[in-house]
């Protein structure tokens, strides 16, 4: 963080009016980058599979969670309806999500609808973040807030954050930090909220925060102060989970799936491609020792491969105890100008072991799409191809 002569409008998260150029706090990352980068450090550390986002605006946050493993379903609620059709597509799948896909099924769904509202599609969430939301609830939307969120809704967890009234005599000509805001704590009036509200509905809350002051004035805390909310074990949520189960107030705007190795379509068309591209390495691999062996060529099966796993030019790099599996597995062969190689052969290479867990499961999805010999034990090949002979292999 460092202090330069800026203009105020570009202070925290550029929501203000400008004011006369002064001596202004600039933080890097930037404030609203900071307050998202917790978010995504919690879920890499909890990993839950349900999140939404309550007040999601441009859906910023989304787009950064959506990259992570573990999430199957990614929600955003906001009251600004145009502003959900306007970001919904940048949520959606690109190609390379198609040629890579992920291992767990993502569905992303935006909803139009007020935080303030019970809707049963958030049930069962493992977390809950409201970023920067509830200094801009009046009075009777912030009395329901807890009802919705902590009775109703309920989830493993919810992330709060909202600014620190504390730290904004150290920005120029600032009172509110935004036009729309109803209010802004304290740390003291924060803290005092967030544990009532979790001794009411069984949450334990721990605090914290990002924008860090700058040297001199440490005791004002951060610039945006932070709740962590955890369920406390054996809560009884069974009356809510039942309670107004099928009650759809909001109205979904935009959703989205994401192609997964969970699908079968997608999941074919990875093991194929890793199949494919597994047995060309081995047999060009294999080209020159076979060229050293061309006077013994017969109708006789001949192990060319040795009891060492071929080390391509370029290649993924293994471990001592891949490598040992791999030297351990059934070596590829050649039958007259065949090039075979053991369906074992290709389960002991770790990227094919993680899609495939036996050889029945490759062999069933495999197939129709890649030649396999009589007893469907092994990939059959061409020994050489046109570009072998271009390349005078």
């Amino acid at each position: 963080m460092e202090e330069n002569n800026l203009q105020c409008s570009s202070v925290v998260d550029g929501n203000f009016e400008e004011v006369p150029r002064e001596t202004a706090i600039q933080f890097k990352p930037p404030l609203y980058r900071q307050r998202y980068q917790f978010v995504k450090n919690l879920v890499d550390q909890h990993e839950p599979k349900k999140v939404a986002d309550l007040g999601c605006g441009d859906t910023s946050l989304l787009r950064l969670l959506k990259v992570n493993p573990c999430i199957e379903l990614l929600v955003g609620v906001d009251i600004n309806e145009d502003k959900l059709r306007w970001r919904g597509d940048s949520l959606a799948p690109f190609m390379g999500d198609f040629l890579k896909p992920r291992d767990l099924n993502l569905t992303i769904t935006l909803y139009h609808g007020s935080v303030v509202e019970r809707d049963s599609r958030l049930l069962g969430f493992d977390l809950i973040t409201c970023i920067e939301l509830i200094e801009h609830l009046d009075s009777g939307d912030l009395a329901r807030f807890p009802e919705v969120v902590f009775g109703y809704l309920s989830p493993s967890m919810i992330v709060i954050s909202t600014p620190n009234s504390e730290f904004n005599p150290l920005f120029p000509s600032v009172t509110l930090r935004d036009s729309d805001h109803k209010f802004e704590w304290t740390r003291m009036e924060f803290q005092t909220w967030a544990l009532y509200v979790a001794n009411r509905y069984d949450y334990s809350v721990e605090f914290t925060g990002v924008g860090e002051p700058p040297a001199g004035a440490e005791n004002v805390g951060y610039c945006t102060q932070i709740g962590i909310f955890r369920k406390n074990e054996g809560k009884a949520t069974e009356s809510c989970l039942s309670e107004q189960h099928d009650q759809h107030v909001y109205k979904a705007v935009f959703t989205t799936s994401y192609p997964s190795l969970q699908q079968e379509r997608f999941f074919k068309l990875v093991l194929v491609n890793e199949v494919s591209q597994q047995v060309e390495s081995l047999r060009v691999s294999h080209l020159p020792r076979r060229k050293e062996q061309a006077g013994e060529r017969g109708d006789k099966p001949k192990d060319i491969g040795g009891s060492k796993a071929p080390v391509p030019c370029f290649g993924p790099v293994f471990t001592e105890v891949e490598k040992a599996k791999i030297e351990n597995s059934p070596t590829p062969f050649c039958v007259g100008d065949k090039f075979f190689v053991p369906l074992q052969r290709l389960l002991a290479y770790p990227k094919l072991n993680r899609l495939c867990a036996n050889e029945e499961m490759m062999r069933s999805v495999i197939a129709d799409s890649i030649p396999l010999s009589s007893d469907g034990s092994a990939v059959v090949a061409d020994l050489r191809n046109y570009f072998d002979e271009q390349f005078e292999f």
